[in-house]
C-alpha cells in the first residue's frame, strides 16, 4: 500500500491545492447531504418539504452548466476556482439561517447561489486536470481529486463525532453545520497558492458554435451517466432519512457509519489505477457496478423486516459495500469519457456532465418529494434506483466497446 500511496506524491504542487480546495468544498457537500436533512427535521419540516429546497441546489447547477462549458473554453479557469472556494461555504452559512428562522425565500435562493457557487468548480475541474497533468500523471490526479468526496466524508464525520462526544445538547446538527462551513473557508487559502500560468489551449473558433462539437460521440458518452445520475438522484441525497426513518439510526451512528464507508472508498480509490491497468475499462467498470447494485438492492429490502433488530446490521453493512463498489468506477468512466469524447468536446461535456447530474437529481429530487408524500416506500423509490443502474451499466458496456474500436483505429489519441 505504500508503495502505491508513494506514486500520488508525484503529483504536482498547484493539482495537490487544486485537490485540497476541492476537498473543502466536499466537506460543506457531504456533511450537508448528510446532516441537513436531519436539521430540518428537528426543526419540523417533511421530507417532502427538504427535497423541494435541495432541488433548488441542483436546479441553479443546471441552469449554468451549459453557458459554463462554453465560457471556460480557451479561457482561465482558476478565477472560478477562487469563486466557488469562498461562495459554497457562504451560501451554506445562509442556508443554515435559513433553516433557522423559517424563511422560505432565503432557503430558496441560498440553496440556489449555493448549486451555481458548486458549480463552478465541478464543471471545470476535469478540463482543468486534462491541460495541467502530465499524460502520466492524470489517472492519479483524477482518482486523488476524486478520493475528495470520501475524504471528506471521514474528516466530516470525525469532527461529527468528536463534537458529539463533547456536549451533543452544544454541537447540534445547526452548530455542526455552522462549524463545519466556517472550517471551509480555508479552501480559499489554497486557491490562491495555486500555480497562476495554467495552460489554456487556443481555440479556432467562437465559443458559442455548438455545430462545432462531435455531438454524436458527445451523446453516446453522456447517455449512461443520465441513466446512472437519474438513479443516483432517488437515493444519494436521501440515506440519512433512509436510515432515520426505517431503522431509527441516529445522527451519531450514521456520522459513524458514513466514516467507515468513506475509509473503504478511499481504500479503494487509491487503488483504481492499478485496477484499471490489471483488468481495463472493460472488466473493472461493470464488474464494481453490477456488485454495487446488487448491495443496494440488499440494504434497500431490510425495510421489508426493518422490525427485527438485526436488520440494521444487514442495512448498515451493505451500505457500507455499496458506496466503495460504486465510486470505484467513477474516475474510471471520468477518464474514459474525456478520452473517448476527445480534447475539443471535453469543457462541453464537463458542462454537460454537471448538468446531468445536476438536472436529474433536480427531477428526482422533485420526484422523491412527490413520491414520499404519496407515502410510497423508501424500499420502493430504492428499486427505482436499481433499475437505472443496471440499464447504465449495460449502456456503459457498450460506451467500452466503442472507445476500444476507435483507439484501435487510431481515432483516440
Amino acid at each position: 500500500m505504500l508503495s502505491t500511496l508513494k506514486q500520488y506524491t508525484s503529483i504536482n504542487k498547484t493539482l495537490l491545492n487544486l485537490v485540497t480546495v476541492e476537498f473543502f468544498v466536499q466537506l460543506v457537500n457531504v456533511l450537508f447531504i448528510a446532516i441537513l436533512p436531519l436539521y430540518m427535521k428537528s426543526e419540523g419540516y417533511s421530507d417532502a418539504e427538504y427535497a423541494h429546497f435541495t432541488s433548488y441546489r441542483y436546479f441553479g447547477m443546471l441552469a449554468l452548466a451549459l453557458f459554463l462549458g462554453m465560457y471556460i473554453k480557451g479561457r482561465k479557469i482558476l478565477p472560478l476556482i477562487y469563486v466557488s472556494a469562498f461562495c459554497v461555504p457562504f451560501f451554506a452559512l445562509l442556508i443554515i439561517v435559513g433553516v433557522h428562522i423559517h424563511s422560505t425565500p432565503l432557503l430558496l435562493i441560498s440553496h440556489l447561489l449555493w448549486g451555481t457557487a458548486y458549480t463552478f468548480i465541478q464543471i471545470p475541474i476535469l478540463p482543468y486536470i486534462m491541460r495541467n497533468a502530465p499524460a502520466d500523471q492524470q489517472t492519479r490526479a483524477i482518482t486523488f481529486n476524486f478520493a475528495t468526496w470520501s475524504l471528506a466524508t471521514i474528516i466530516g464525520s470525525l469532527l461529527v463525532a468528536v463534537f458529539n462526544g463533547i456536549n451533543p445538547e452544544i454541537f447540534t446538527e445547526r452548530n455542526l453545520l455552522f462549524v463545519i462551513s466556517f472550517l471551509s473557508f480555508a479552501g480559499v487559502y489554497f486557491a490562491m497558492k495555486m500555480d497562476k500560468n495554467e495552460h489554456v489551449p487556443k481555440i479556432k473558433e467562437k465559443r458559442t458554435n455548438l455545430k462545432k462539437y462531435d455531438w454524436v460521440i458527445i451523446m453516446k458518452a453522456l447517455v449512461p451517466t443520465a441513466i446512472i445520475a437519474t438513479g443516483a438522484g432517488f437515493t444519494i441525497p436521501f440515506m440519512s432519512l433512509f436510515f432515520s426513518n426505517v431503522h431509527n439510526m441516529s445522527t451519531a451512528t450514521f456520522s459513524t457509519l458514513n466514516m467507515l464507508t468513506a475509509i473503504t472508498v478511499t481504500i479503494v480509490a487509491i487503488y483504481i489505477p492499478r485496477i484499471k491497468d490489471k483488468y481495463g475499462y472493460h472488466k473493472a467498470i461493470p464488474t464494481t457496478q453490477s456488485f454495487a447494485i446488487v448491495a443496494l438492492i440488499i440494504m434497500a429490502t431490510t425495510q421489508y423486516y426493518s422490525h427485527y433488530s438485526f436488520a440494521i446490521t444487514i442495512a448498515a453493512i451493505f451500505y457500507l459495500c455499496r458506496q466503495p463498489l460504486m465510486s470505484a468506477a467513477v474516475p474510471m468512466t471520468s477518464e474514459i469519457t474525456m478520452k473517448y469524447v476527445g480534447e475539443n468536446n471535453r469543457e462541453m461535456v464537463s458542462a454537460l456532465t454537471s448538468a446531468i447530474w445536476s438536472g436529474t437529481a433536480y427531477f428526482a429530487a422533485v420526484g422523491f418529494g412527490i413520491l414520499r408524500h404519496l407515502d410510497v416506500e423508501y424500499v420502493n423509490i430504492f428499486w427505482i434506483t436499481s433499475g437505472m443502474y443496471s440499464i447504465g451499466v449495460m449502456l456503459y458496456v457498450m460506451l467500452i466497446r466503442d472507445y476500444n474500436v476507435r483507439e484501435k483505429a487510431g481515432l483516440i489519441g
